[in-house]
């Protein structure tokens, strides 16, 4: 079987037309359908309906879209084994992680990392914590830093950081001079918070929904500069980690009480292939980050 054919009929699928697919793999829309054409002589089935605009694949073409991706992902992975036994200082590592651990809790481990494997090239997936579970799960990634991922089925899982979450404000905010605030206290403020399913939001989320409360939501963002420029100009208050707020005399982290500790670990599938890049930069980044004597 044509694996590159194959590759084009998945494309295809993705794609729901062959213009899209054609502009996506790069080849003018003639040659795709040829190759479809061939693919269809080749397996003796019809895999598309040309005459049905809101259904492309047959019953047959699902069936083989079903197949097929998994096919070619482990030709993809056959095809990186081959190349790391050739160079093994050569590899690419997919890291999925949230904007604000990658620019406060990663830059150095990664700088350092780079400096000591330059020829390892990392691509960062910056989304949310559900998001990058369910990229995983897929084989979209290879590594997630995820917040306490218990060891199941599915994933393995090394914690790397511990953090305690505490509550952003201006330093003109009543709360500034309080040792603590309750999950209550912090309901009842307007707050600035960062979109469902990143795990600084969670806790407040989950507190919400249990005692159905309405929450004063002035905006939300993951942009963390303009959080922290709301937070100062009094718009609202926010959850935080007290790297983020850094030295900035404007701005007050103040613990939540009982305190909301956050372990975090880097987190990849059982049962995908870790290639020894990603396996270079998993026991790099947790000897890195390891608490100094």
């Amino acid at each position: 079987m044509n694996l590159k054919r194959l590759s084009y009929f998945c494309q295809l699928a993705k794609s729901g037309n062959f213009t899209r697919a054609a502009n996506v793999i790069g080849i003018a829309q003639p040659a795709l359908s040829i190759s479809i054409r061939k693919l269809e002589e080749e397996l003796g089935l019809k895999l598309i309906n040309r005459a049905e605009k809101n259904d492309l694949l047959t019953s047959e073409g699902k069936v083989l879209f079903d197949s097929a991706t998994k096919l070619l992902a482990q030709a993809q992975l056959v095809e990186l084994e081959l190349q790391e036994l050739k160079d093994l200082s050569r590899g690419t590592v997919k890291v999925g992680i949230s904007a604000m651990m990658g620019s406060y809790y990663l830059t150095d481990a990664i700088l350092a990392f780079k400096q000591q494997y330059p020829d390892i090239t990392i691509q960062l997936i910056d989304q949310g914590t559900a998001t990058l579970e369910m990229m995983l799960s897929n084989g979209e990634l290879d590594i997630a830093l995820l917040r306490d991922v218990h060891e199941g089925s599915h994933l393995r899982y090394v914690g790397v950081i511990q953090e305690q979450m505490v509550v952003g404000v201006a330093a003109s905010h009543a709360f500034a001079s309080l040792s603590a605030v309750s999950l209550a206290q912090f309901c009842s403020q307007s707050l600035v918070l960062f979109h469902e399913g990143y795990f600084l939001r969670e806790a407040v989320s989950q507190y919400s929904k249990t005692h159905k409360l309405s929450l004063d939501i002035k905006m939300e963002t993951n942009l963390i500069e303009l959080q922290k420029t709301l937070v100062k100009n009094n718009i609202g208050i926010t959850t935080c980690l007290p790297k983020v707020l850094g030295d900035q005399p404007e701005l007050v982290a103040v613990p939540f009480a009982p305190p909301i500790v956050l372990n975090l670990g880097l987190a990849w599938k059982k049962n995908h292939y870790l290639s020894i890049a990603s396996k270079a930069f998993i026991d790099f980044v947790k000897q890195f980050l390891q608490p100094k004597p």
